[in-house]
């Protein structure tokens, strides 16, 4: 796993929400950021009041409306564990559900996301159903899911450590991820190094250009209100195209 990032600049990475960072990430990157990256289906946050979470993936396939896979790989469960723990943290588990659309069962509930939190995991992207979501907030385990359901029917793992397609996105075993109640960011290796520095440099670009031009139109004349943010525009652009080389979007 190609790690590029350190602890401290994670922990920073953190403190904003995943829209901005994608503003950091479409400075830095030679991907399409219409297409790559993002999420390209809708996706729910179960926890939005614990913000960003920010962690490496780690994969696993489930199948719960087939009854066939506990009999068949009976030692799958703690094989899967295994591989999970011998991954260093901070790690989110990105889990394709193969029954897709229909919710047979939740891999997710008051067990396994307390197992993995023990294990380093911050949380997970589920292409499927979660539950106990008061017990999932009390253990502090982050879900972003596509909905909820009350059984978890045969929840085993069918493969992992394996590349995943979770709302339209395919996720790789330790690519980084940032993701909130907005969605979710899958940020390839060769974009991790000026990350955080894109981030910190957008976020700041806004806050003294475009944002004070449109909080200080009281009392002005339409006229002057779209001089002054036409001016900020092109003072937040020059600064991106100087840093950057491109112009950046507001």
């Amino acid at each position: 796993m190609d790690r590029k990032i350190s602890h401290a600049d994670l922990l920073e990475l953190k403190r904003w929400n995943t829209p901005t960072i994608y503003n950091g990430w479409e400075q830095v990157t030679k991907h399409n950021i219409g297409r790559e990256g993002i999420n390209l289906e809708l996706v729910t946050d179960y926890m939005p009041h614990m913000g960003p979470m920010v962690g490496y993936a780690i994969t696993v396939v489930i199948e719960p409306g087939n009854p066939a896979h506990p009999k068949a790989k009976p030692k799958a469960c703690a094989q899967y564990l295994e591989y999970v723990s011998s991954v260093a943290g901070p790690k989110i588990v990105v889990v394709q559900d193969l029954d897709k659309p229909i919710l047979y069962g939740a891999f997710w509930g008051e067990v396994n996301s307390n197992i993995h939190k023990a294990l380093g995991c911050v949380g997970t992207i589920i292409d499927g159903g979660i539950r106990d979501i008061d017990e999932m907030n009390d253990t502090g385990f982050k879900a972003l899911a596509r909905g909820v359901c009350v059984g978890h029917s045969w929840s085993w793992p069918v493969r992992w450590n394996c590349e995943v397609e979770v709302f339209g996105r395919n996720v790789k075993p330790g690519q980084l991820i940032h993701a909130d109640k907005h969605g979710f960011l899958v940020i390839p290796g060769e974009d991790h190094e000026r990350l955080l520095e894109a981030t910190r440099f957008m976020d700041s670009n806004e806050c003294k250009t475009v944002i004070p031009a449109a909080q200080s139109a009281w009392g002005k004349s339409q006229e002057k209100i779209l001089s002054d943010f036409n001016k900020a525009v092109a003072e937040f652009s020059n600064a991106v195209i100087e840093k950057f080389g491109k112009k950046g979007e507001w």
